[in-house]
């Protein structure tokens, strides 16, 4: 055991904190020991160059933010035209199209050209997520009323000329990309499986299995291009939702086909159609 006497010398021994204090403050004083700073002129080129880069990623993230907000309300009013056009029947078809035509032109006029003029004369590629949802949207909404309409596929370019008068003419304009195009043409397919339903209920088994027809060449077409497809797994995706539309409609209307003498009298029709048997009627 440590006597007293032990105990006080070595206590005598141990440096206070006023002294290592004190060793502090000269050590700094010292010249060979002085802190490193770093330079803070006003003109430094380095600060020039962050400052600048700051204010191109303020700016960029406050147009990701309109973009973003333009590109909801595109998609909120696109899904109306949609809604327009599901409530077509026998009886008001023109009538109902006619309103979507015109809901579809105020939504161009509107909320698309909004986005177009945020997006065009910049580069629009770098702030495709966030708009690539309205315009599938978009995309969906126009090729469903031009096929109600006239029964064929509105094509990429007809929907990039559209696009056109809404930029001024020395801007590059904004265009729509071939991915979102066949993004909103897959999502096409899930709309026209819901009218085709609603149709067989109607009595309209001709327009039905023309919907049909429309639904499996496009899946036909889009299966050679999804395996060139390497980077999008959402168009993998949306192709298996695809082919599910598309067993839907040919259940549809093979069943009604198929089983015409319990179908077709309780949808107006008194004689139904075996013509796809070879047959005229019933024997």
């Amino acid at each position: 055991m440590f006597s007293v006497y032990a105990f006080q010398e070595f206590s005598l021994m141990a440096p206070k904190p006023q002294r290592l204090h004190r060793i502090a403050e000269t050590a700094l004083q010292s010249p060979g020991k002085r802190p490193r700073t770093m330079a803070t002129a006003e003109s430094s080129p380095m600060k020039d160059a962050f400052t600048k880069y700051a204010d191109y990623l303020n700016e960029l993230n406050d147009k990701r933010e309109r973009v973003v907000k333009a590109s909801r309300d595109v998609t909120i009013n696109s899904k109306k035209v949609i809604f327009q056009v599901h409530r077509m029947s026998k009886s008001n078809r023109e009538e109902v199209l006619e309103k979507a035509e015109k809901d579809l032109a105020a939504v161009t006029e509107q909320y698309v050209a909004r986005l177009v003029k945020e997006l065009a004369g910049t580069d629009f590629w770098k702030l495709r997520r966030a708009y690539s949802p309205g315009v599938q949207e978009y995309v969906e909404a126009a090729t469903l009323c031009k096929f109600c309409k006239t029964g064929t596929l509105l094509n990429l370019d007809e929907i990039n000329a559209a696009l056109l008068p809404l930029t001024d003419p020395p801007v590059e304009p904004l265009q729509i990309n071939v991915l979102d195009y066949l993004l909103g043409l897959s999502d096409l397919t899930g709309e026209l499986m819901r009218l085709a339903i609603g149709r067989i209920s109607d009595g309209e088994l001709e327009f039905a299995e023309k919907i049909c027809r429309f639904v499996r060449e496009i899946y036909r077409e889009l299966t050679l291009l999804a395996p060139d497809m390497d980077d999008s797994h959402e168009m993998k995706t949306k192709m298996e939702t695809m082919l599910q539309s598309v067993v839907k409609i040919e259940n549809a209307c093979f069943s009604v086909r198929v089983r015409g003498s319990e179908y077709i009298p309780l949808l107006g029709s008194d004689v139904p159609n075996y013509s796809f048997l070879g047959v005229s009627d019933l024997e």
